[in-house]
């Protein structure tokens, strides 16, 4: 009944009376995102008559009544069929400032149908195979990006850059032409770093560092959205990087990194907003070389060094172990670099552990993501060493159990999730440079059996990567309970049956190929 009647104005009235009827219709289908396969049909019919209104000359609060309704039509499929062609895509493009013709956004009362019109453009686009085809013919996102080079650095309109970089991530996810596109014609890894750079209103001290104010007030609301629809665009353009990084690239990689850094050490308007940007944050670090995220952290200033040693110097001097990390003004320091954005990255894996769900999602991203920087960056492995496997003093529990970071971990090693309890494993296996003594040191031989059985380690060694010799340090307690962990040893059965040493059994069936292989 709704659509006979708006059908039956839009054809027959004048431009107020559409505007009246549809904003009814609009207010009462607003969260309306099923319809009834009866009145199919009148919907086809209406978004017809809308976009023939469209063309007419109309006030632009008739215009953004129309796109209103279409956008809520749009959300049927089946609707999207016989409307979906390359004269109604012009339209909505020109209604959307996407030609190219068009050089300004002086005209702030053409705002709303901008961005009305660019959110139709995302639900057809969504929606409608068809679109994605003419997307492509009608050069979509050269004309996006050429949108968004018009918004730059003006920040009244964030609604515009946001729409139009959630409709550069759709087109980015589902064309993979479009991502290479991107890529390089389009120059979308600059442009779309330069949006992250604006909605976080960097300030640069360096060539790769921001200026940090950890009391300013949070992200907007409008800016946290722009920078997450930028972060997933991003992550699409930058999916295959890894495989072909050149080093001409590596300038503007770090710039990124460097601006990721400056994403993790902000926070959003609200608590849930802040681990969304964090997040996406976390899943683009995942794409950028990992030579390139030397910048996530930074050496310390002449000042802030000073301020570390006269700290350092106030510790008691039993506490070595701790004199490593200080945490002063807000910043993490360890080594004379500053680690926070580490520190928040750490801080978001535990609490993606503490969900309890989700895993492979949630939490195996960012645990990549400290495994890879561990295993290429010395300070950041020593920081996290010193925070996940600190020298051991509890030696009375088992390791799994417990509520400290490595007590966590350790559990999500024997995790039903083949990936998660590899990746886990791993993580702490590369925190004690790959070395078995140290694994089982400190998860326990039973929770490190199915890393080792898959590296061929059971009987003891090291992984294949190279770390620095440094020492570990034992504490008194670990000293004292070392010789009763020999109670627990892997064995195996010697050639006779009888069961031994894993160690000995391995040599021994080894000196009986090599006597077969004398005999043959």
């Amino acid at each position: 009944m709704d659509e006979e009647r708006a059908l039956y104005i839009v054809r027959a009235g004048e431009a107020g009376a559409i505007e009246r009827v549809l904003r009814d219709y609009s207010d009462k289908h607003r969260a309306t995102f099923k319809f009834e396969s009866t009145d199919e049909d009148k919907r086809k019919k209406l978004c017809e008559g809308i976009f023939k209104v469209l063309i007419k000359d109309i006030p632009t609060a008739c215009q953004v009544s129309c796109l209103e309704v279409l956008r809520i039509l749009s959300r049927d499929k089946k609707v999207l069929v016989p409307v979906t062609t390359k004269e109604n895509m012009q339209i909505l493009l020109r209604l959307a400032k996407l030609n190219e013709l068009d050089d300004s956004l002086e005209k702030v009362s053409e705002f709303p149908v901008i961005v009305e019109s660019l959110k139709c453009l995302c639900n057809i686009v969504f929606n409608s195979q068809m679109a994605q085809q003419l997307s492509l013919e009608l050069n979509l996102a050269a004309k996006l990006c050429n949108l968004l080079r018009k918004c730059k650095d003006r920040k009244f309109i964030n609604d515009i850059k946001c729409f139009d970089l959630r409709l550069l991530f759709l087109l980015s996810l589902l064309h993979t032409d479009i991502r290479s596109q991107l890529r390089y014609e389009l120059q979308g890894l600059p442009l779309l770093t330069q949006v992250l750079e604006s909605a976080f209103s960097i300030k640069w001290t360096d060539e790769y560092e921001s200026a940090i104010d950890h009391n300013g007030p949070p992200l907007s609301p409008q800016e946290t959205d722009c920078a997450i629809e930028a972060l997933k665009a991003l992550f699409n353009v930058t999916v295959d990087s890894w495989k072909v990084h050149k080093e001409s690239d590596s300038h503007q990689f770090r710039v990124m990194a460097a601006v990721l850094r400056h994403c993790l050490l902000i926070v959003g308007p609200t608590e849930d907003k802040t681990e969304e940007l964090h997040s996406n944050a976390v899943n683009l670090l995942s794409n950028v070389p990992v030579s390139c995220l030397d910048v996530l952290i930074c050496p310390l200033t002449h000042e802030e060094t000073a301020q570390e040693a006269t700290t350092l110097d106030e510790l008691p001097s039993n506490k070595t172990a701790e004199k490593e990390t200080v945490l002063k003004n807000n910043t993490m320091v360890y080594n004379g670099m500053n680690m926070e954005a580490i520190h928040v990255l750490l801080s978001f894996m535990e609490k993606r552990i503490d969900k309890g769900s989700s895993y492979r999602e949630g939490l195996t991203p960012v645990l990549s993501l400290l495994t890879e920087c561990s295993r290429a960056h010395r300070n950041i492995r020593k920081f996290l060493k010193d925070q996940v496997l600190p020298p051991l003093r509890d030696v009375t529990n088992r390791p799994e159990v417990g509520s400290t970071v490595r007590n966590k971990l350790v559990r999500l090693m024997t995790h039903v999730d083949l990936g998660v309890k590899q990746i886990a494993a791993e993580f702490l296996f590369v925190l004690c440079k790959e070395r078995v003594d140290s694994l089982l040191k400190y998860t326990g031989y039973g929770n490190a059996a199915g890393l080792l059985a898959a590296r061929g380690l059971l009987a003891g060694g090291r992984g294949d990567n190279w770390y620095s010799e440094d020492e570990d340090t034992d504490t008194e307690e670990y000293k004292n309970a070392k010789p009763k962990e020999e109670l627990l040893k892997p064995m195996g059965l010697k050639p006779d049956g009888t069961i031994t040493p894993l160690e000995e059994a391995l040599n021994q069936y080894s000196v009986i190929e090599e006597t077969s292989s004398d005999t043959d």
